[in-house]
């Protein structure tokens, strides 16, 4: 899309990021709510798990034309605050093991 002036730019912009935030915020809920799954903070962190995310996301910033060096860097980022938000919820609310169950 062509913007015909600065303004309009941000407006989109701002419009982009209202939809980016929103997304991060439900991201988030899943995020804590993957929590109450996990074993141990082994699964919580699951390494092997990110690598793929990142390795997807690469590919679909390459395919939408964004720059997947950037993608990956946020992605990181991203993925890094929702383990640690993730491994306090799962201290805070541990899963019940199979004789609690």
């Amino acid at each position: 899309m062509q913007c015909n002036s600065l303004d309009e730019v941000r407006s989109h912009i701002d419009a982009i990021d209202d939809q980016t935030i929103a997304s991060i915020g439900e991201r988030g809920q899943y995020a804590v709510q993957a929590s109450a799954f996990k074993k141990d903070e082994e699964g919580v962190r699951d390494t092997n798990r990110m690598e793929r995310v990142i390795a997807k996301v690469r590919g679909k910033a390459e395919r939408c034309g964004a720059n997947p060096d950037v993608v990956e860097a946020i992605y990181r980022e991203i993925i890094s605050r929702f383990i640690n938000m993730e491994m306090r919820e799962f201290h805070d609310h541990p899963s019940p093991t199979p004789a609690e169950a």
